[in-house]
């Protein structure tokens, strides 16, 4: 009998949904035991969320301090481990964070093989460069790593996904697509789960290959990965200038988050086109250099 442990926080449903949908064929396998464990931190997030309460926790997930979680009821050991996590301002969430900083997190991912899955908008590189520093912190392995992105063009989600986070309403709306990942998306994650299953039946978790190769796992767009670094730099100046403001909700810091915000709206209605008509037009002569970044963050289970 083999044994998986599968770990997730969603706030929306939206990654509850990917993650179960995803394991269905292994809950149906008799030869594994799957553990469905939900994160939950100490001080529930909200969502919708509250505009200035969603920029507080900025500068804390930039910098990956975490936050108090409950203690989950584990074995030992496990298997293999699947954890779902969503991107928060380009960095794992902060319960998952705060989860695989705990002392039971160092305990039970020690030497054990992990499926990452990814549920998010469409930028999720430095999020998982991060995930992989956790990872490599607890002494485990990262086999394979599984993405769902949103629905419709960057420029759309721009709109879609903060109207879904602040407002909670993710309905199509003028000509913008719904918020979220499509649900035919959602629905054909059980294709990996049955991948999954018959590997821990030949042993193959054990191997140093990853199992879900050549399956659609991971599709990285060369055009977002130089904006990704951009808007990181970005995150980690003025997460660092929101944190000394004061401390989180201080009167200090929405002031600079006010600021912030402005400065971010008008960075995407003018640098940001910029950028990406920029970026069209050497496109041709970086074609080497793109390819060769997107087989890396598609690693370790793109084509």
């Amino acid at each position: 009998m083999k044994h998986v442990l599968v770990l997730y926080y969603s706030q929306s449903g939206q990654l509850k949904s990917v993650m179960d949908r995803l394991i269905e064929p292994l809950l149906q396998c008799s030869d594994v035991h799957c553990d469905y464990q939900e994160i939950e931190p100490v001080r529930p997030y909200p969502y919708p969320w509250p505009f200035y309460k969603f920029f507080n926790v900025f500068p804390e997930a930039v910098y990956l301090d975490g936050c108090p979680v409950k203690k989950l009821q584990l074995r030992e050991n496990y298997d293999l481990i699947l954890l779902g996590y969503t991107s928060w301002f380009l960095s794992p969430s902060i319960p998952v964070t705060g989860f695989l900083k705990s002392t039971q997190a160092k305990q039970v991912f020690k030497n054990t093989p992990v499926v990452t899955v990814i549920a998010c908008r469409d930028m999720w590189l430095i999020a998982q460069e991060k995930m992989k520093g956790l990872l490599k912190d607890l002494d485990s392995r990262l086999l394979d790593n599984v993405v769902f992105t949103d629905q419709g063009k960057s420029l759309y989600t721009f709109v879609t996904t903060p109207r879904w986070m602040l407002s909670g309403r993710k309905d199509p709306f003028w000509f913008f697509p719904a918020a979220g990942i499509h649900k035919k998306e959602i629905r054909s994650a059980s294709r990996f789960g049955e991948r999954l299953c018959k590997a821990l039946q030949n042993d193959e978790e054990r191997g140093t290959f990853p199992l879900l190769c050549h399956m659609g796992a991971v599709n990285v767009n060369g055009k977002l990965i130089a904006t990704e670094h951009i808007a990181h730099r970005s995150f980690l100046i003025w997460s660092k200038l929101i944190k000394k403001a004061g401390a989180p909700n201080s009167k200090g810091r929405n002031v600079v988050i006010t600021i912030y915000t402005v400065f971010l709206l008008t960075l995407v209605l003018t640098v940001v086109p910029l950028n990406m008509l920029f970026r069209c037009i050497l496109s041709p002569f970086r074609k080497k250099s793109l390819a060769k970044a997107i087989e890396y963050y598609e690693q370790p289970s793109g084509k």
